[in-house]
């Protein structure tokens, strides 16, 4: 299973904003502080706001919030937003997937992994992992 750049910059970057929702960050404040690409972060946050997990807006107050309540956003939502289907072979969907003979029953075992791996990020929300160890601590820089 392949985790996407763009799902773990969309995570992080959900998660700089769940901190403090009340107060608005840029894109500049959450490259800075996660340390990663501020272009293709812009990209990516750019995907949240299509699917509604984030709003923004411009200005000297502007920058961007969540767009929902962080125990409502879980990481199947994020994945979901910036890669389209969790799983896929070779660029396809699991959906149709057949094979013949002795490999028959492989096609189920991918439908398995990606039922299982969409109820651990869809059982994940951002509150979990702003309040479980695994997520270590962060510092809050250069919020708008």
């Amino acid at each position: 299973m392949h985790i996407s750049a763009k799902a773990d910059y969309a995570t992080r970057a959900l998660l700089e904003l769940a901190r403090d929702p009340a107060h608005p960050l840029t894109c500049e404040a959450i490259a800075s502080s996660q340390q990663v690409p501020f272009r293709f972060l812009k990209s990516v946050v750019g995907e949240l706001r299509k699917a509604g997990l984030v709003r923004s807006q411009r200005g000297c107050e502007g920058g961007y919030w969540l767009g929902r309540p962080a125990d409502e956003i879980t990481l199947l939502d994020v994945a979901r937003a910036v890669d389209g289907e969790l799983i896929t072979l070779r660029g396809e969907s699991l959906a149709g997937l057949d094979y013949p003979g002795p490999a028959s029953g492989l096609p189920e075992v991918w439908r398995r992994i990606e039922e299982e791996a969409a109820a651990i990020l869809g059982g994940t929300t951002l509150t979990t992992l702003l309040h479980d160890e695994m997520a270590g601590p962060s510092s809050r820089k250069g919020a708008a």
